[in-house]
């Protein structure tokens, strides 16, 4: 495995060429365990990877006080190379519900100061909001960002989940690094109108969602069960009928792995990776097993004729159910 670095964008940050996305380590897809997170994150940095993406509503702040521990427990030398990205703005219950997200420019501040002290850190490198605020105009978002800048509390600014009109909107407001948003083998949506803006602006990706949180891995089987505190337990496409036809296109794309000696999941991680050395896929590996394979995909080279045989097994179009339910569809900018 060869650690390679990538451009967030024409104005952020270098950084390796896989992040670590560790919101799996607080939740969302069952229990974790604390100490093999660490581990992981540690792991991580070992082998290169410099970017750990993280929100600071991911079990209301235990994300940020895990990397927090996971930092200062790391060898300083990898310690100084984290580049630490933070979401905010997602408000929620004590009893783990989602009830809309704040942008306003004081909420923005505060949000900022907490995540500060969480993280034990004195400026957060990357930071973005987490979807967008119907209410409160994306430029008065990003300008309370940019003044975060300027007091040398932020590094750079991203966005995430937003579409095409306020990436130009927020572009226009403050130099945008790059957007996080799901893009994967089986979510293509941003392929028609957001990658072509974002390029033409100079802004990078960091795609999540990469296996399309777990479905496209390979370690799923149709009679799979999932705790009831587990995302996927709700997720549109790992359910009935939907779950079974995207099992099936695991399979086809399985038989293009096995030709080529690799996992599924590394073949999924590299055709993100195929797609442009402007997008940084962000890996959601939960223990070092799942990391060392996510890894694997760094080594993967996908000629012409792969891609080919990768878009006959699992067309852009082919795959089921939405990523999110109806409520949380409804919450992405990025959609429509």
């Amino acid at each position: 495995m060869t650690m390679h670095t990538r451009n967030l964008g024409t104005t952020g940050s270098q950084v390796s060429a896989l992040g670590l996305g560790c919101m799996g380590m607080s939740g969302m897809y069952g229990a974790a365990d604390r100490a093999e997170s660490i581990a992981t994150i540690h792991a991580a940095l070992d082998a290169g990877i410099t970017l750990l993406d993280t929100g600071d509503f991911y079990g209301m702040g235990h994300n940020e006080l895990l990397i927090n521990e996971a930092l200062r427990t790391a060898p300083a030398g990898l310690r100084d190379n984290a580049v630490v990205s933070v979401k905010f703005g997602a408000l929620r219950d004590p009893d783990g519900s989602w009830y809309g997200f704040d942008g306003r420019p004081a909420a923005v501040k505060n949000f900022a100061a907490y995540s500060l002290q969480r993280l034990g850190v004195d400026h957060i490198d990357i930071y973005r909001p987490s979807r967008l605020d119907p209410d409160v105009p994306i430029e008065e978002t990003v300008g309370a960002v940019a003044e975060l800048v300027e007091k040398g509390y932020v590094r750079h600014i991203g966005l995430s989940e937003v579409g095409a009109d306020t990436i130009r909107r927020a572009a226009a407001t403050a130099p945008i690094a790059d957007l996080q948003i799901e893009y994967a083998l089986v979510t293509r949506g941003p392929e028609r109108e957001i990658l072509p803006t974002l390029r033409e602006l100079g802004i990078g990706v960091t795609a999540y969602g990469v296996l399309s949180r777990g479905l496209i891995s390979g370690h799923y089987t149709a009679d799979q069960q999932f705790d009831a505190d587990d995302f996927r337990a709700h997720s549109p496409r790992f359910q009935g009928d939907n779950y079974r036809r995207n099992l099936a296109l695991v399979d086809a794309l399985r038989k293009i792995a096995d030709e080529k000696g690799v996992t599924v999941a590394q073949t999924a991680i590299a055709w993100v990776l195929s797609r442009g050395d402007d997008i940084v896929p962000l890996i959601g590996a939960r223990t070092r097993a799942r990391l060392t394979e996510s890894l694997g995909a760094l080594d993967i080279t996908l000629d012409q004729a792969d891609l080919d045989a990768i878009e006959a097994a699992v067309p852009a179009e082919a795959v089921a159910g939405e990523r999110y339910a109806p409520a949380q569809m409804a919450m992405l900018d990025s959609e429509r």
